[in-house]
């Protein structure tokens, strides 16, 4: 790969890292709260909040937009903890029923807008390619603030407050990645090292990450992909062989 290539692919992937920094610890909840989609549905009210912003044409990049997201997914986050506290059975069908709402929603806001489906197309796959300097010193800021938040609560973070440093983490994400990489980010590293405990799994994790993100950018500079589908297909094969050693590792030292 020539150093022009390099170079372009240097700020996307420090923005690859900083999301793995807060998606691997926050999709570790994920799975052991059993509440697999969260992501998906805050994601998407975020995006919603980015789409009605759109639809009355306010600043792109400006703070009217970054707070639309914002209020979007911390009051949805808000009311998707209250609904765990009293209806716990049916959550996950409750998350369901959110995204799909809000996407369809977003989906109508834009039926009369000539560049719509682009719009919600890029909100979808990312644009990660686009990464600047700035949008990196500005998500580092927020994701250290939040990791730090996690750290000093600990297990005494409780649900509302997982879900609000959640919404606002999401909110930053997904307009950067886009809601399919969101996704991908949050479960699929959680998920392939889910057996590990807590330290060895985030190291792990992130490391599967990494690994991923640089396969992904690379194959997009070289094949000419879209580079948000193909850290998402590179995270899927990654974590693949990453359990598929872990597993036989486990079932190696249990003889």
């Amino acid at each position: 790969m020539n150093p022009a290539a390099l170079d372009l692919l240097m700020w996307p992937f420090i923005i690859g890292l900083l999301v793995l920094a807060t998606h691997v610890p926050l999709g570790r909840r994920v799975l052991a709260r059993g509440i697999i989609f969260l992501d998906l549905a805050v994601a998407q009210l975020a995006v919603l909040g980015v789409v009605a912003a759109h639809a009355l044409d306010l600043a792109a990049d400006g703070w009217p937009t970054q707070l639309a997201a914002a209020a979007a997914a911390l009051i949805g986050a808000t009311l998707l903890a209250g609904c765990e506290r009293r209806w716990p059975q049916i959550q996950e069908a409750l998350i369901g029923s959110t995204f799909v709402v809000a996407a369809s929603t977003a989906v109508l806001l834009l039926a009369g807008d000539p560049h719509g489906g682009e719009h919600l197309a890029e909100l979808l796959s990312g644009q990660i390619l686009w990464a600047t300097p700035a949008q990196a010193i500005r998500i580092a800021a927020l994701y250290g603030a939040l990791l730090a938040f996690m750290a000093w609560r600990g297990e005494r973070l409780g649900g509302l407050g997982f879900y609000l440093v959640f919404a606002l983490a999401i909110t930053a994400s997904v307009q950067l990645v886009g809601v399919y990489l969101v996704f991908a980010s949050l479960i699929l590293p959680a998920l392939a090292v889910r057996g590990l405990p807590s330290g060895s799994g985030l190291r792990a994790g992130w490391a599967m990450g990494a690994l991923a993100y640089a396969a992904g950018l690379a194959a997009s500079a070289r094949l000419d992909w879209p580079a948000g589908p193909a850290i998402v297909i590179a995270l899927a094969g990654f974590a693949l062989l990453a359990g598929t050693l872990l597993r036989l590792a486990a079932s190696g030292g249990q003889r």
